[in-house]
């Protein structure tokens, strides 16, 4: 990769880095209540998880919770305990206060037994959102059900959790360990990439809990005050709104929010993605929405940055060439789709492969225009690189 790729892959990897504040501030500063909202969790405590496990995900409960505005005529929280049965140990009409709700997570104990995540979850829809366990009918009150899971249902998800939205549930799924991916999204509401989280152990669900606490965020004052803006320099207030401006050095890019120190001139990226057995079905979800989150930061468009995409293990895969794309929605929903391959790792075949097809003009790369090929693995090539990387910066 010549100098200029260089400097461009830094400033595209420094933009993606950039912190979302959106509703820090209004938290810190107290100036942000809570939604009134009805909210049950729904927690798989089967016998894959372990009891001290469960007790970080009561820990989790706990300070989402207190980041709440508990009330009747405020936020109602209810919980609902799954494994092959279902038990409703909290329900939302049961604690007006935030100390008595947290004390009743406390002493919920684990069932111990199988998954049935879809008995949960029409449960949670014909019981724990009834009226009679304290549900409100107001429009204005929105429902919420997040689901923390760690296995495969041992039922039928999609078709309870589909009825649940479409009775007016808005659905976050969240997976820990070796949870499987696609079962997540069949229960989440759309969009998917902010209904749906993933990590890797129990012993670190903590770091979700601020999410949950500005999601039910509502904002009472000055948006540049509250953060509830998105600009990433600099958030100027205007009557009832607000625009964006960036620090010297910086440029404003075209979605009016976001501030580049790189140019906006013309560039065609190929992300050349490791699909191997090595990275697992989870991790390469994860490796997506880092693509996706790089897209964001770019001019997507006809007359600036071009994006393609390839994956390869024991074989290369060209998913989309440059230019398919000219809009950041099509872009993301297409890298969305990609089927993970699982098998082995041939890089040196695919920075070939990279070469010789993807930035070539029959599969769109443009003459004259800088070319970024951004290279994820987390394994031992089995075939030989330095040939093909050596070509590739010969190449530009």
């Amino acid at each position: 990769m010549t100098l200029p790729g260089f400097v461009m892959l830094l400033c595209i990897l420094g933009a993606q880095a950039t912190v979302d504040l959106r509703n820090a501030a209004a938290m810190a500063a107290g100036l942000c209540n809570t939604k009134p909202t009805d909210v049950v969790f729904i927690i798989d405590s089967s016998r894959s998880v372990r009891p001290a496990e469960f007790e970080q995900v009561k820990v989790f409960l706990a300070k989402v919770i207190d980041g709440l505005n508990v009330g009747p005529d405020a936020t109602r929280v209810g919980v609902v305990n799954y494994a092959s049965r279902v038990k409703n140990e909290v329900s939302l009409k049961s604690h007006k206060t935030k100390s008595a709700l947290v004390k009743a997570v406390s002493k919920i104990e684990p069932l111990s037994t199988g998954t049935m995540t879809g008995l949960a979850t029409q449960f949670a829809m014909n019981v724990a959102f009834s009226e009679a366990e304290g549900a409100r009918k107001s429009p204005g009150i929105s429902k919420v059900a997040i689901i923390v899971t760690d296995g495969r249902p041992q039922d039928n998800i999609r078709d309870n959790a589909a009825k649940a939205r479409e009775a007016g549930i808005e659905i976050f799924a969240i997976g820990v360990g070796r949870v499987d991916m696609t079962t997540l999204r069949q229960m989440a509401s759309e969009p998917l990439e902010d209904h749906v989280d993933y990590v890797e152990s129990y012993s670190l669900i903590e770091k979700l809990t601020k999410k949950f606490q500005e999601a039910f965020c509502e904002v009472v004052s000055d948006l540049c005050a509250t953060g509830d803006h998105d600009c990433e320099h600099i958030c100027i207030s205007t009557p009832g709104s607000f625009k964006c401006a960036c620090r010297d050095g910086h440029t404003l890019m075209n979605d009016s929010r976001s501030c580049s120190a790189c140019s906006n001139a013309a560039t065609d990226v190929v992300f050349l993605i490791d699909g191997s057995k090595s990275v697992r079905p989870e991790n390469f979800e994860l490796v997506k929405k880092w693509i996706n989150q790089i897209v964001d930061k770019l001019d997507v468009s006809e007359t600036n940055a071009h994006v393609g995409l390839v994956q390869y293990s024991s074989s290369v895969k060209q998913e989309f060439p440059l230019g398919r794309y000219n809009n950041k929605k099509a872009l993301k929903d297409a890298v969305k789709k990609m089927d993970y391959m699982e098998r082995g790792t041939m890089t040196g075949q695919a920075l070939n492969f990279l070469v010789d097809n993807s930035f070539s003009p029959n599969q769109g790369a443009r003459p004259g225009v800088a070319k970024v090929g951004i290279v994820f693995t987390d394994g031992r090539s089995q075939d030989h690189i330095g040939d093909a990387a050596r070509k590739a910066k010969e190449n530009g």
